[in-house]
């Protein structure tokens, strides 16, 4: 679901200026509280400098969108940029790096607006800002609203870091650094060279676990060049496995690994629902007359990945369709129910085993007499389901997390089609469902809301 960051201002320990400083819009692709809003801000460049920062971060945007998985899902993206002056060029080199022989770059002191430095906890190469209260004051000021921010620092020489904000040069592979750290940063992704003992953490592209049947990226395994491959041979890395041994994550110029894509498709789906807008809504029907039109406008991936399933009364009514019309004819005397449900059925996901389903649904209730339609309302939900361990011998475990206080009945059936097991699940709960006295086979699990399939999903039985 779409979020907004909140921000907390240290001014009564660092009194900081409201500043409000120029924003430029690099590329809109819908609202911004229905899509993931990027900020790039300007570090380290002079007034007379900024049209250059302009250029520097389209170009930053034209690489990150021209790989995948962000190639196919452009259309989830906006991208600003806050144009930041800095009384003088580049950043700091101190000449502290314990990693290098210093002074590996000219020693420089020079007054940024960040205050951004190379030779970060003495590594050269890690280019940072410790004042987090700056950048969060210039972010709440000027864009609010944004759900990832990157600083990009006018500097030649190569650097660059992730945490809550990354930070990138404009030398050397400065895109591709910028996109690795914010696999970092919005993504959750882990480094795929060792990181080092402090920040090895079990994560979507890192874990401890060996056994191919238990490992995370389970799914994946044999296909894209996708194993369990150790850190190291030897040392604390040798207990840490990644699952590619040459993905973006770990080499930069390389594409990201399939573990890493779907994990970044995920967090997409995570922060905003595919569904744009839709019509009719409850405030704006008067006298609705034969036929009724309704409209979902979708934020499709490309290509299109989504699929869509309209449903009146409990049947199906149609498919992949943006748009439908009903006839006064389709409808029953009394209360009607008109649901579409919504999702993204892309390869980057493994969808047969996938652990969880995002379903996108829009309902309307029709109130249809003998005199015509006395009301129609409509309501939006956003429904996670979570579905794990999967194959599994005894139980399963199934988590729903819904926008609504939407009950959910679950279906199991047999590959013969006979209903095997109904279990009602409730939002926001982790139900446990015995498979004890079922044979070892596969199964499907059919999801309803309100008697209307929203979902399925294939259940191994072990």
């Amino acid at each position: 679901m779409k979020h907004l960051y909140l921000f907390i201002l240290f001014v009564c320990f660092q009194p900081i200026s409201a500043q409000v400083f120029n924003v430029e819009t690099l590329k809109l692709s819908g609202s911004t509280d229905k899509r993931i809003n990027l900020v790039i801000l300007s570090e380290g460049y002079q007034t007379n400098e900024l049209p250059q920062f302009i250029t520097d971060a389209t170009n930053f945007m034209n690489a990150m969108f021209s790989q995948s998985p962000f190639l196919e899902y452009t259309n989830y993206f906006n991208v600003y940029a806050i144009k930041v002056p800095s009384n003088q060029s580049g950043s700091d080199h101190p000449g502290t790096a314990t990693d290098v022989i210093e002074p590996a770059s000219p020693i420089t002191n020079v007054d940024t607006y960040f205050n951004t430095s190379y030779d970060s906890y003495n590594i050269h190469r890690l280019l940072y800002s410790y004042d987090y209260a700056t950048i969060s004051t210039v972010l709440a000021n000027n864009f609010p609203v944004f759900d990832q921010a990157i600083i990009l620092v006018n500097s030649s020489v190569y650097g660059g870091s992730g945490g809550l904000y990354p930070f990138t040069s404009t030398g050397v592979s400065a895109s591709e650094i910028a996109i690795h750290e914010l696999g970092h940063s919005l993504f959750n992704l882990k480094d795929e060279y060792y990181p080092g003992d402090a920040l090895a953490a079990e994560a979507i592209n890192m874990t401890q676990e060996t056994i191919p049947a238990l490992v995370r990226w389970k799914n994946w395994i044999n296909r894209n060049g996708i194993d369990i491959y150790p850190y190291a041979t030897s040392g604390n890395a040798a207990t840490w496995n990644r699952p590619h041994q040459n993905c973006k994550m770990r080499y930069l110029g390389v594409p990201f690994c399939s573990v890493c894509k779907e994990g970044i498709v995920e967090k997409i789906h995570a922060i905003i629902t595919p569904i744009d807008s839709y019509t009719p809504v409850s405030n704006t029907i008067t006298n609705p007359i034969f036929p009724i039109d309704f409209q979902l406008n979708l934020i499709k991936p490309i290509p299109n990945t989504l699929e869509s399933t309209w449903t009146l009364n409990g049947a199906t009514f149609a498919t992949n369709l943006d748009a439908v019309s009903i006839l006064e004819a389709d409808l029953n005397s009394g209360i009607n129910n008109l649901t579409i449900a919504v999702i993204d059925v892309t390869t980057l996901l493994k969808v047969d085993n996938h652990t969880t389903i995002h379903v996108s649904t829009v309902s309307w209730i029709i109130n249809n007499s003998a005199l015509g339609i006395k009301d129609i309302t409509s309501e939006s939900n956003e429904i996670t389901i979570s579905l794990y361990p999967n194959p599994s011998n005894d139980f399963i475990n199934v988590k729903v997390d819904s926008t609504l206080a939407t009950d959910l009945v679950v279906d199991i059936i047999s590959i013969d089609g006979k209903q095997v097991k109904t279990v009602k699940l409730l939002s926001a709960n982790i139900s446990q469902i015995d498979l004890s006295s079922l044979s070892v086979g596969i199964y499907v699990a059919k999801f309803y809301v309100k008697n209307v399939l929203i979902a399925s999903k294939k259940l191994v039985k072990n």
